[in-house]
């Protein structure tokens, strides 16, 4: 092992540097991932659709979107939902 001395400059150049690719890439990662849940909550469901909670809610108990109880919570999974809004988009324009 050898021993490489750098200046205190050359130091905190390196640890910047590391540091901000570090968390650039935890955040391009997690941006994917939440961009393509396959399984979303009432909460992330509501924030994708731009509704309130409950209209979520509410569209469950009405059939419109199928969800899945675990336990004390409700999951959507993302499949569902686009075609729960495809038929949505169907029914608007027959009328």
């Amino acid at each position: 092992m050898d021993l490489v001395v750098i200046s205190k400059e050359e130091l905190e150049d390196l640890v910047q540097t590391s540091v901000n690719k570090a968390v650039t890439e935890y955040f391009e990662n997690k941006e994917a991932k939440e961009k393509f849940k396959e399984i979303m909550s009432v909460k992330e469901t509501s924030k994708l659709l731009g509704v309130l909670e409950l209209t979520v809610r509410n569209h469950i108990i009405q059939g419109l979107y199928k969800a899945e109880r675990v336990g004390r919570r409700i999951y959507i999974r993302r499949k569902n939902l686009d075609l729960a809004m495809q038929e949505v988009k169907s029914l608007k324009y027959k009328r």
